[in-house]
């Protein structure tokens, strides 16, 4: 599979080849939800808590005798029926992290990098370099190339200028080539990837 090859110039730079294995499957969204989904339960902090009635400093005593009141049974006034009283079945601080096997995590990557690419989202560009650090200079270099909401992957180290210069500008997301995942892949309408970036994939996914 042949993709071309542009530079931030906008200028082409030729084409690479590319496996279909990664590239050219034909993208199923089942598998890509799950790993979306494993994603952000893996990102959820679970600190949230509330307090049961074992953890309320009330008395214990029995609120009223049993019987010749009139009313209703009560013991503790620590019950979640009384102002004051524990929080029936509340939050409790837990991970909320779930087992999703590497294999199916690998995938899901593949998937995601094929969607864009049959969807024509996947931009390849040749070298990932800014000649300083001005967000206006990349600003128009980007617009040049169309990219306004999209996720830029770079190789194993980003140009210092580049990913200062990017950090500015809304919707434009910059990572490594070791921080891809399907999540940010889907959630920007354009991939842009490096030529050391597919070749860091290639290399992966062999």
């Amino acid at each position: 599979m042949e993709l071309k090859v542009t530079t931030l110039a906008g200028k082409s730079a030729g084409s690479v080849s590319v496996s279909d294995e990664v590239f050219g499957l034909d993208p199923r969204v089942d598998l890509m939800q799950r790993v979306v989904l494993w994603q952000l339960a893996k990102k959820q902090q679970g600190t949230h808590q509330a307090k049961g009635r074992a953890d309320i400093s009330r008395t214990g005593a029995k609120m009223f005798r049993q019987k010749g009141t009139g009313r209703a049974r009560h013991s503790s006034a620590r019950a979640p029926q009384f102002r004051g009283g524990g929080k029936a079945h509340g939050p409790v601080a837990r991970s909320h992290e779930t087992v999703l096997p590497k294999k199916v995590r690998a995938l899901g990557l593949r998937h995601a990098l094929s969607a864009k690419a049959k969807s024509s989202d996947l931009i390849i560009i040749d070298d990932l370099k800014a000649g300083d650090a001005k967000t206006k200079t990349l600003l128009g270099q980007l617009s040049g190339l169309g990219l306004e909401n999209a996720l830029v992957i770079g190789g194993a180290e980003l140009d210092g200028n580049f990913k200062n210069a990017a950090s500015n500008i809304p919707q434009i997301d910059v990572l490594p080539v070791q921080g891809i995942n399907v999540y940010d892949i889907l959630r920007r309408n354009k991939l842009v990837l490096s030529k050391a970036a597919v070749e860091a994939l290639e290399e992966r996914f062999k």
